[in-house]
């Protein structure tokens, strides 16, 4: 194999391809590899672990076809040192040979291995408008599990119709997102699809990279099995989750007692100052207590080892004073989440979920569980 490529393109699609390695994955040199695959002037890089592949594609001057294993995060590493510019490729049985300027890097290669394949669906694929799939994603993927030790079904985002479009619901247990879009019909109204949260943000990252424009689609497939989306020249392939996703509509209340409207970036804004006196402490979850009253909210994180810090943002509260505390990294991620200039903050009791959601944001709900505090 021999190829001449842009350093910037190059890097860029073997990039994209080396999120889907893992180090979780076993130490075996085959399944962290990149497999690169030159046919003609279409290099095709392929990353994987055992639950998700990514292929990217780009176009480069080829010489000769032929396709190499190499070690995902040294080659990647290696293209990035290079100044911009022409880099030289050229593998041969036993090493691959990385040329820029006057800098050369020789790498040995993996002798008969091979990384994961998925199986891609047959079906028709469902053309899904990207930026906006991906802004729900943003808002949807961070309440999901990170640990699949506890629960391996919450690490996933589900994916279900409803009478007026598509729904995405996570949930860790502590928290829980739903986004829906009017009028997307993705999903099957029989069918529930569950997507690991790795596999989505990396949906997520393209579908809202610099160079995606509010036309730009992501092809959509799935089958019993796996699930594909496609974006350019990009393939994201992953298996899906299986177990049973908790019925969790049936949490949030008809109606809530008491509602805060404030100033979402103020909220932000104090929420971020505050949480530094527990930021870099042994117990980073220490809770932020929110005392709600007539003309806002107060905020105060309280701390044996680093102190205390305590900041007031104006808003309109309706209901009596009522003191509710919250881990303030979750609060946060409801926060940030909100696209709207205001945010409103509902409560009915300080031991019973809240909701977060923007002013006149129907679509987006964030439903977090207070903490008990003394």
């Amino acid at each position: 194999m021999k190829f001449r490529a842009d350093r910037d393109t190059l890097l860029e699609t073997l990039v994209t391809a080396s999120r889907a390695t893992s180090a979780r994955s076993g130490p075996s040199f085959g399944v962290v590899g990149l497999k690169l695959l030159l046919r003609g002037n279409q290099l095709e890089v392929c990353g994987s672990d055992p639950d998700l592949v990514i292929e990217a594609h780009c176009e480069v001057a080829g010489e000769s076809d032929g396709s190499v294993l190499v070690p995902s995060r040294l080659v990647v590493d290696i293209v990035r040192s290079f100044e911009s510019g022409a880099v030289s490729v050229v593998a041969g049985d036993e090493e691959v040979r990385f040329t820029s300027g006057r800098a050369e890097f020789v790498v040995r290669v993996a002798l008969g291995a091979e990384i994961t394949r998925l199986g891609v669906p047959e079906q028709q694929g469902i053309e899904i408008p990207g930026a906006t799939f991906a802004d729900g994603l943003r808002q949807v993927v961070r309440a999901a599990l990170v640990d699949d030790s506890r629960a391996p079904q919450l690490t996933g985002v589900l994916m279900v119709a409803t009478e007026s479009g598509l729904r995405l619901i996570a949930t860790d247990s502590y928290r829980l997102a739903f986004r829906d879009f009017v009028g997307m019909k993705v999903v099957e109204p029989d069918r529930q699809v569950l997507v690991p949260a790795k596999a989505l943000t990396e949906v997520q990252r393209l579908g809202s990279s610099a160079k995606a424009d509010a036309d730009r689609t992501i092809v959509f497939r799935y089958s019993d099995l796996d699930a594909v989306f496609e974006l350019d020249d990009v393939r994201i392939t992953t298996r899906l989750l299986k177990g049973q996703f908790p019925e969790v509509e049936r949490l949030i209340p008809a109606s809530y007692s008491y509602h805060l409207r404030v100033p979402r970036d103020d909220l932000e804004a104090a929420l971020r100052r505050v949480r530094l006196v527990v930021r870099d402490t042994k117990d980073a979850t220490t809770p932020v207590r929110l005392a709600l009253h007539e003309g806002g909210v107060d905020l105060t994180v309280l701390t044996p080892e680093s102190g205390r810090a305590e900041e007031s943002v104006e808003g309109d509260f309706q209901g009596d004073d009522l003191t509710v505390a919250f881990n303030p990294s979750y609060l946060l991620d409801g926060v940030e989440a909100v696209r709207a200039d205001t945010l409103i903050l509902e409560v009915n009791d300080p031991g019973k979920p809240a909701l977060v959601r923007g002013d006149g944001e129907d679509e987006y709900r964030y439903l977090l569980m207070p903490v008990k505090v003394s």
